[in-house]
């Protein structure tokens, strides 16, 4: 076993630290005015709500998702079919939820881009097809759900078109879901078929809203955006609450070390961009279409705008004391759409071109002036990195390089920090941070 005295990293932490320059490539190839016509277009149908007209080619929520079907179909005829789209579907009736006016199929537009290498392995980008106005049961009404939700639908759109270019060694799933304001029955729908096919997921992103910077509150801001993510996951188990009291863990969940993952990947290749970790599953008493993939045990996590204008989400489009209400075109920045479809398009990349993450990582060194960390041999790995930080600390700020599958840190008592472990690849990407499962006797 290697050990290593470092009396001295408490201050300064050694990385391997590597860029890739084709991160950069992929942030430079997200185009604005492509982001723009689609959000246009999907306006144009007029009313995208779960239960309007699926019949029309020019109006309601059939027509917006064959049209989605369709730019997916383009893009993976220009990428010699590297892309396989189809429908995945459930039926939704009234005795579901008092927001269901009709019984009606609740249909999901799925991309895969394969992977060369773990084709079962997928990262997932999420936007929502759907939109609603101030009745969400009213489905003949104009509701253009420009910001909410085709700025998330364009941009994973815009990701498909920039990342289908490249080959990853995960799979990559570019989703439009459905049935989102009437009970999330989409994101519901997916989850299950991905529990039933045995999809292993490294994590959801979820976009909803990202196209507004002018919020309620006054502040004007393109850079800031939050990252919404549960602390633990939603099914874990007595056994593991019970380890929690004693070993900590209580913000380590999967879903937490996505978000921190997502965080200083854009720390790294975005430094102009604000991420705002928010530690909640999602908005003060609202959901979204990460959190049926969190039920069922998956890391999943919500991207959206940071500062939100609520008159101009789930409104019938009108003007009231000089206020115009209404989800409609015009209120979108697309400078600031790029930005967080560019922030996703890394992270799909980078988790990607990643190795798995171990599956076990134990840890020992009670009473003593160390902490000693051992894991599992990850297939793919060059190397992996001993994270840890102050337990007070929203972010991994310490790191630690090996090549062996144990070490331990001296000089440090264990005590006062948290610890995780990530692979590295030969390409210098890494997966997500695995916090200790498993106690060293």
């Amino acid at each position: 076993m290697k050990t290593i005295t470092f009396l001295f990293v408490l201050f300064t932490s050694i990385t391997f630290a590597q860029t890739d320059a084709k991160i950069y490539d992929i942030i430079n190839s997200v185009s604005k005015d492509r982001i723009k016509a689609d959000v246009k277009t999907l306006t144009e149908f007029g009313t995208r709500n779960t239960f309007s007209d699926t019949i029309s080619n020019t109006r309601g929520i059939g027509a917006a998702r064959r049209w989605i079907k369709k730019e997916f179909d383009k893009i993976s005829n220009d990428c010699n079919n590297c892309i396989n789209t189809f429908y995945q579907k459930d039926l939704v009736t009234k005795k579901m939820s008092r927001r269901v006016p009709h019984d009606a199929w609740v249909v999901n537009v799925v991309a895969i881009q394969k992977g060369t290498k773990y084709p079962n392995r997928f990262v997932i980008m999420s936007g929502d097809i759907d939109s609603r106005n101030s009745d969400g049961s009213n489905f003949t009404k104009d509701a253009p759900g420009a910001n909410d939700n085709a700025s998330g639908m364009a941009g994973t759109i815009e990701a498909a078109r920039v990342l289908s270019k490249y080959k990853f060694e995960n799979s990559i799933i570019y989703v439009g879901l459905s049935g989102e304001e009437q009970g999330l029955f989409g994101g519901a729908g997916l989850a299950k078929y991905a529990k039933e096919k045995g999809w292993d997921i490294i994590g959801v992103l979820n976009n909803d809203m990202i196209g507004n910077i002018t919020g309620v509150d006054g502040v004007f801001d393109n850079r800031s955006f939050r990252i919404f993510s549960e602390p633990v996951p939603a099914n874990e188990t007595e056994r593991q609450r019970r380890a929690r009291r004693f070993y900590g863990g209580e913000v380590d969940g999967i879903s937490r070390q996505l978000a921190r993952y997502i965080h200083q990947n854009v720390k790294t290749y975005m430094p102009e961009m604000n991420p705002m970790m928010i530690y909640r599953l999602d908005r003060f008493g609202r959901g979204g279409h990460h959190r049926p993939f969190n039920d069922l045990g998956f890391a999943g996590i919500r991207i959206m705008e940071a500062h939100e204008n609520y008159t101009q989400q789930h409104q019938d489009i009108r003007t009231e004391n000089g206020i115009k209400y209404g989800d409609t075109f015009e209120h979108v920045n697309f400078g600031y759409a790029k930005k967080l479809t560019a922030v996703n398009a890394i992270n799909l990349a980078s988790l990607a071109w990643a190795p798995p993450s171990p599956t076990t990582v134990e840890i020992g060194g009670i009473v003593e002036a160390s902490a000693r960390l051992k894991w599992n041999k990850v297939e793919g790995a060059k190397g992996y990195k001993i994270y840890w930080r102050d337990t007070t600390s929203p972010t991994w700020d310490h790191s630690r390089y090996v090549e062996s599958t144990e070490f331990t840190l001296e000089g440090i008592v264990i005590d006062n920090f948290f610890f995780g472990v990530a692979t590295v690849g030969e390409n210098g990407h890494e997966s997500v941070v695995v916090f200790p499962n498993k106690i060293m006797r």
